[in-house]
């Protein structure tokens, strides 16, 4: 999986034949220039996603969905206004994608052996038909609550949240699990539980697959 944010971006990614091509809210941060994913809207990221559509035709197009956006109930997210955001979003991949979104450590609890999700509406965007790409570990919308960016499994009880968090995404109907920022030995546990992929961003090597950011390439170079 490796990120675009214009079409220049996309078309190179397109030649090169890469599998999944992630339209990030992290565009926030190295596009526009702001200290968080956080500020960005709806709109620009649909502007992101429209210039990326148009130059990557192979690959998946994964397109974030940003803060606000989906924190709803699943009753909700069958209402007019959301349904059409997220339906708009879907119909901007071309018919070649998925969306994206955070799910917090917090955001799920354990009810026998079924994990489900308050006030979430995973199962009800992919009941919808549209694909579900779920992200774990530290999730940048929830910088606030989990103290700023830091790496998430560092004791017992954190590694089980995400663990468990990624069995209640993959419950709910998530094709894949995003692992960000997670100790290696965790997304190792949680790649090994899952029956879906995982993509490990700065999670170590034993994901099922890894995120590429060519913008902080060059800036590294």
């Amino acid at each position: 999986m490796v990120t675009a944010y214009d079409y220049p971006s996309a078309v190179h990614l397109d030649m090169v034949a890469i599998d999944i091509c992630l339209v990030g809210d992290s565009a926030s941060m190295v596009v526009h220039g702001h200290d968080t994913t956080l500020p960005i809207t709806l709109d620009e990221m649909l502007v992101h996603c429209r210039a990326v559509a148009r130059g990557a035709k192979t690959p998946l197009l994964v397109g974030d969905l940003p803060f606000g956006t989906y924190e709803c109930s699943s009753n909700q997210v069958k209402n007019l206004d959301l349904g059409k955001e997220i339906m708009v979003w879907n119909l901007l991949c071309s018919g070649h994608g998925s969306s994206n979104f955070e799910r917090r450590t917090n955001g799920c609890h354990k009810v026998g052996r079924r994990f489900t999700f308050k006030n979430c509406c995973t199962k009800a965007i992919v009941e919808a038909g549209i694909a579900v790409i779920g992200h774990v570990g530290l999730t940048p919308q929830a910088i606030s609550v989990l103290g700023g960016f830091r790496p998430q499994g560092r004791n017992v009880a954190s590694a089980l949240k995400v663990v468990e968090t990624a069995l209640a995404l993959q419950e709910a109907g998530c094709f894949d699990v995003g692992l960000e920022c997670v100790l290696a030995p965790v997304a190792a546990a949680a790649t090994t539980t899952l029956q879906i992929p995982t993509i490990g961003i700065g999670a170590g090597p034993y994901c099922s697959g890894q995120v590429s950011w060519p913008n902080i390439h060059v800036c590294l170079d």
